[in-house]
């Protein structure tokens, strides 16, 4: 089956926060970029791609920075800009992400290496740069992007993926055990997405519940509640959003 556009107006959840958001020129980072400054959001947008980033946001008032978030010190300095650009940083969305297939005879270190320091690492260095810049008086938020794989990994192929982001899950943990209570800190973990990141498993929906991919916009709606208000008890969650995978 395929995915469901959902259809969530607009309401100025957040309106003048200031939000830094990796990924931006694809998957779901793309879809949360375009639903953030729909909802009157200040955002900067980090990505390694620079033309698709010029492409999807010139007609935007986003800050766009081309960026290897594994570099820490290319991280630091692109932060500095958001936040002087932005008037400071009060919230973090880490979508950046990147998916080797192949079982533990199959990947290599060097590939298992690389998903560990994109998917973990950076997850890492930007929560730590952007914190710099978040202001004691004003609440804040951050949302990781892990996975159902890194909840409950119960297909072969994902070794390296889903070890990363059981990264992602205990990472966030623990941030959020020492940020609270100004800074709260929760992670999504999805199932399939209708993104080039499942090209070679689309067909694979039979342990999921609801029997299709999630459209990345459903996954937006959870990073979007984890940021707003809306979710102002919540803090060191691993929100499944994910069609019933995890349990199915």
């Amino acid at each position: 089956m395929a995915s469901v556009k959902p259809n969530h107006p607009a309401q100025a959840r957040l309106e003048g926060r200031r939000i830094v958001i990796t990924g931006a020129a694809s998957g779901i980072g793309r879809a949360t970029a375009e639903r953030f400054l729909a909802e009157g959001a200040k955002v900067s947008l980090l990505d390694r791609n620079h033309d698709a980033l010029h492409a999807l946001y010139s007609h935007t008032n986003a800050h766009c920075f081309a960026v290897d978030i594994t570099d820490e010190a290319a991280v630091a300095h692109v932060t500095e800009q958001a936040a002087q650009n932005m008037g400071g940083i009060d919230g973090v969305v880490n979508a950046a992400g990147i998916m080797a297939k192949g079982s533990i005879l199959d990947v290599p270190a060097e590939e298992w290496r690389k998903q560990i320091e994109v998917n973990l690492v950076g997850t890492y260095i930007v929560s730590r740069n952007c914190l710099r810049w978040m202001n004691d008086d004003a609440p804040a938020t951050i949302v990781n992007i892990a996975s159902a794989a890194g909840l409950l990994p119960n297909a072969p192929g994902l070794t390296a993926y889903a070890a990363s982001k059981g990264g992602v899950i205990n990472l966030t943990r623990c941030m959020a055990a020492e940020l609270a209570p100004r800074i709260r800190v929760n992670s999504v973990c999805p199932g399939m997405v209708d993104t080039p990141m499942a090209d070679g498993y689309r067909a694979n929906v039979g342990n999921y519940a609801l029997k299709r991919l999630a459209d990345p916009a459903e996954i937006c709606a959870a990073i979007l509640f984890l940021t707003s208000n809306e979710s102002s008890y919540v803090t060191g969650a691993a929100l499944a959003v994910d069609g019933g995978r995890s349990f199915h």
